[in-house]
């Protein structure tokens, strides 16, 4: 995903979430309704500048823009891993979000059950982010379980009812959570 699509999905996202029209919010951030438009549709390449401006008139900063806050599931299969030769030896890049927040690291360990174990939803804007150290396992949203294997990454919301399950034996994975600093908030009614 490119920068302006975070953006586009962003300034969309928060401008809803504050019940405001195109127009307004054009106006509170001094800008034509035609330029916010463009970059709602993720066209044009807004300045910093911009980002600034429409970040105030959101009452957010500009880094607000450009932060993952809970997205669609990823996942990236170890079959179709690309592996990168570096100074230091191969890399795998697994996935970038973006702006800051509470991280938490750590290896996690399920056994075979018969029911996935539910979690209830954390902080909106909350990310998990898990690799597959050994086994099978079922991960990820309430209502869009994944099924995973060694070598398989993938991340999901965590901002919604998730759960985890070995499918035979013990399952090790890594996961990362990442929580934003930055409040969200949701329509007012």
């Amino acid at each position: 995903m490119s920068l302006n699509d975070l953006v586009s999905r962003n300034v969309r996202r928060f401008r809803a979430e504050r019940n405001l029209t195109l127009g307004e919010l054009a106006r509170r951030a001094s800008l034509s309704k035609q330029t916010l438009s463009k970059i709602e549709q993720g066209g044009g390449n807004p300045t910093v500048g911009t980002l600034e401006a429409i970040g105030e008139a959101l009452g957010l900063s500009y880094r607000g823009l450009l932060t993952e806050w809970g997205t669609k599931t990823l996942v990236s299969r170890a079959m179709d891993a690309a592996w990168v030769r570096t100074l230091v030896g191969e890399e795998r890049n697994l996935d970038r979000i973006y702006g800051s927040g509470y991280v938490r690291t750590q290896v996690v360990t399920v056994e075979q059950t018969q029911r996935v174990r539910l979690v209830t939803a954390q902080t909106l804007g909350t990310l998990h982010q898990l690799y597959v150290i050994e086994g099978r396992l079922e991960a990820g949203p309430e209502n869009e379980m994944l099924v995973l294997s060694m070598g398989d990454f993938a991340r999901f919301p965590g901002d919604v009812d998730h759960g985890y399950r070995s499918l035979g034996g013990r399952a090790m994975f890594h996961l990362t959570t990442t929580t934003p600093e930055v409040p969200q908030f949701t329509a007012s009614k």
